[in-house]
């Protein structure tokens, strides 16, 4: 016991929960992005023009079929990017298709008598979109987006032996070079899995009382 109780110094914690700060930063930047990318590519793709639709399926078919970690090392090797700039990319190329089925799925649940009520009042396709289907749309689309927060922080843990970026997964193995004893590195791998744990945990409970909110609201 007293081999783990050594490990519980203020060095260590911070230098772990600086990782932590890092695996957020990096999360909430690519999902912001995403967002934004992933809307873009669903409008396309539910839009009049065959070219449109045709570029938006392409890209989601290449990104949902292709591992996350090959973009890591594309971003990072071929297009040599600092790397919190090649993660962020990385992410948001490839989590920007599963976005913009999220966005499709939200944009399908808002009356197409909205799309003709905005017509009728002269708004323009891109007004009809940013004042009254995306408002409505995002209400839907809110626990995805955070399930798919979830994900993300999970899988930057891809990013330290990829590209040796020091998150919360990198800062413990950079922890476990520090002791000798078995003991004590399995305590950090139950340390780092505790931290995810809470964190993706916590985020999951706010989809959950969200999600019941919005079914209460519906049938009130």
């Amino acid at each position: 016991m007293s081999d783990i109780a050594a490990l519980f110094t203020w060095v260590n914690i911070r230098f772990l929960l600086q990782g932590l700060g890092m695996t957020l930063l990096i999360s909430a930047l690519a999902i912001l992005c995403s967002v934004v990318l992933g809307t873009v590519i669903s409008v396309m793709r539910t839009s009049n023009s065959r070219v449109l639709r045709g570029v938006a399926t392409v890209y989601i078919e290449i990104f949902k079929n292709t591992p996350l970690l090959l973009w890591i090392m594309f971003t990072f090797f071929v297009a040599q990017l600092p790397p919190i700039g090649a993660a962020v990319l990385a992410f948001t190329l490839f989590t920007s298709a599963s976005v913009a089925e999220i966005v499709r799925g939200g944009l399908a649940s808002v009356p197409f008598g909205q799309y003709e009520a905005a017509k009728s009042q002269g708004f323009s396709t891109v007004q009809t979109y940013l004042l009254i289907i995306l408002p409505q749309a995002l209400r839907n689309m809110v626990p995805a987006l955070l399930s798919q927060f979830v994900t993300t922080i999970k899988d930057t843990s891809y990013l330290w032996g990829a590209m040796a970026l020091q998150e919360l997964m990198g800062r413990g193995m950079i922890l476990m070079n520090s002791y000798n004893s078995t003991v004590q590195i399995f305590a950090i791998f139950g340390i780092m899995a505790l931290i995810y744990f809470v964190v993706c945990f916590t985020l999951s409970q706010i989809v959950r009382a969200y999600q019941r909110r919005l079914k209460e609201a519906r049938t009130a």
